[in-house]
C-alpha cells in the first residue's frame, strides 16, 4: 500500500529580506493537535530527504500552479538545525511572488506548512501520540491561514502572536486530507 501524502502546516518564523524568504517550514519537538492525535517531529526527520538532495519545490498554499522557488534550480535553499528546517528562497517577479513579498512584508502571512510522505518505520505511535522520526519531503510551502502547528510566530519586519487554530477547524483540515494515517 503506498504511504499517504501528508501535509503540516504551522506559524512558523518567516523573515522577508529584500526579495528573499527566511525562516523554519517545521520545529522540532513542538507538539501539534492534528484531529484525534498529537505529533511532534524528532530532531533529525528530514536528514535523509536532504542528504538525497530530492528536487523540493516551494509553493503557495500547496498549490503545484503557484510555485515559488525549488531546490534542483538553487532558488530554494534547506537545511536542518537543532532547531528545525530552515528555509530561505528567491522570491520570483510573477504575480504569486508578488502576493507572497507584500504579505511577508506585512505581517499577514499565515506560517509554513511541508507535505511529506512517511516512509515504513518513520513515525512512532504510543498511544493518541505520534512522533515522525523519519519523513520523505517533496514540498514546502508558504501559507496564508490555518496553521495546524500553534505558539510560535510569523516575523517580517515586525512581530505578529498568531492565535490558534480551533480544533474544529484542524478536524476539518485533516479530513479533507483522508484523516489519520
Amino acid at each position: 500500500m503506498a504511504a499517504t501524502l501528508e501535509k503540516r502546516t504551522g506559524t512558523l518564523e518567516i523573515r522577508a529580506q529584500g526579495r528573499r524568504l527566511e525562516g523554519y517550514a517545521a520545529l522540532f519537538g513542538t507538539e501539534a493537535r492534528i484531529g484525534s492525535f498529537r505529533e511532534t517531529i524528532r530532531a533529525g526527520a528530514f536528514a535523509k530527504s536532504l542528504d538525497e538532495r530530492r528536487d523540493v519545490l516551494a509553493l503557495v498554499d500547496h498549490d503545484p500552479s503557484r510555485v515559488l522557488a525549488r531546490t534542483r534550480s538553487g532558488t530554494l535553499r534547506l537545511s536542518q538545525d537543532t532547531r528545525g528546517l530552515g528555509f530561505s528562497l528567491d522570491v520570483p517577479d510573477t504575480q504569486a511572488g508578488r502576493d507572497v513579498l507584500a504579505l511577508a512584508e506585512r505581517g499577514d502571512l499565515g506560517g509554513m506548512s511541508f507535505g511529506f510522505r512517511v516512509p515504513p518505520g518513520g513515525d512512532v505511535w504510543t498511544g493518541e501520540a505520534r512522533e515522525l522520526v523519519a519523513v520523505d519531503l517533496f514540498e514546502v510551502s508558504v501559507v496564508q491561514a490555518f496553521p495546524a502547528y500553534d505558539g510560535t510566530t510569523v516575523d517580517a519586519r515586525a512581530r505578529v502572536t498568531v492565535a490558534p487554530m480551533p480544533l474544529a477547524v484542524a478536524r476539518f483540515r485533516l479530513a479533507c486530507m483522508g484523516g489519520r494515517p
